[in-house]
C-alpha cells in the first residue's frame, strides 16, 4: 500500500472539505478550489482526519496522487502558494501593466502574457516577480511559462530563473 497514500490528512482551523458527487471542494480564508476524485478511490472524514482509501488493486497509482492533491488544496486555501523569478541580461526586464505581463528579454518585441485568473503577480523592482496563488498547479505552470520565455543560459547566465535556481556555468572557447 502507497506510504503516501496511508497518510491522514489534517484540516486546520477555519478550513472545510466537502465531497459532493465525486468532487472534493475545499474551502479556506483565501479561497475555494475543487478537484474531481480519481477513479476507485473514497474519501472518509472523521473530525479534522481525512483518511483515503482504494477498493481495487488498480487504483493504487493514484492513491497519493489523491492524498497530494487534497494536501496541496488545503495548504493552498490556508496559506497559499508563490513563485520568485529574476531576469537577468542587459536590458532585461519585467512590466506587469494591469492583468498583463510585458516581458523585455533580448528579442526585438516585448514578450505579453496574460496573467491567469486567480493568480496574481508582484514587481519587486524591473528584474523579480512574485507569481502567487491559490492553486499550486497554476502557479508553477505559470511560472514555468514566464521562465520559457528566455530559459537561462549556461555561459553568461542570462535568462529568465526561478530565485533559488542554480545555473550550471561553463567556460567558454578560451578554456581550449
Amino acid at each position: 500500500m502507497s506510504r503516501i497514500g496511508k497518510r491522514i490528512i489534517m484540516v486546520p482551523e477555519g478550513v472545510t472539505v466537502k465531497e459532493e458527487n465525486g468532487v472534493v471542494v475545499v474551502t479556506g480564508p483565501k479561497g475555494t478550489l475543487e478537484q474531481k476524485m480519481l477513479k476507485d478511490i473514497t474519501m472518509k472524514q472523521e473530525g479534522n482526519q481525512i483518511t483515503l482509501d482504494r477498493n481495487n488493486e488498480e487504483a493504487k497509482a493514484m492513491h497519493g496522487t489523491m492524498n497530494s492533491l487534497i494536501q496541496n488544496m488545503i495548504h493552498g486555501v490556508k496559506e497559499g502558494y508563490s513563485k520568485a523569478l529574476e531576469i537577468i541580461g542587459v536590458g532585461y526586464r519585467f512590466n506587469v501593466q494591469g492583468k498583463k505581463l510585458v516581458i523585455n528579454a533580448g528579442y526585438s518585441h516585448p514578450v505579453e502574457l496574460q496573467i491567469p485568473e486567480g493568480l496574481t503577480v508582484e514587481a519587486n523592482g524591473n528584474t523579480e516577480i512574485t507569481v502567487k496563488g491559490i492553486d499550486k498547479v497554476a502557479v508553477g505552470e505559470f511560472a514555468a511559462n514566464i521562465r520559457k520565455v528566455r530559459r537561462p543560459e549556461p555561459y553568461k547566465g542570462k535568462g529568465i530563473r526561478y530565485k533559488d535556481e542554480y545555473v550550471r556555468r561553463k567556460e567558454g572557447k578560451k578554456a581550449a
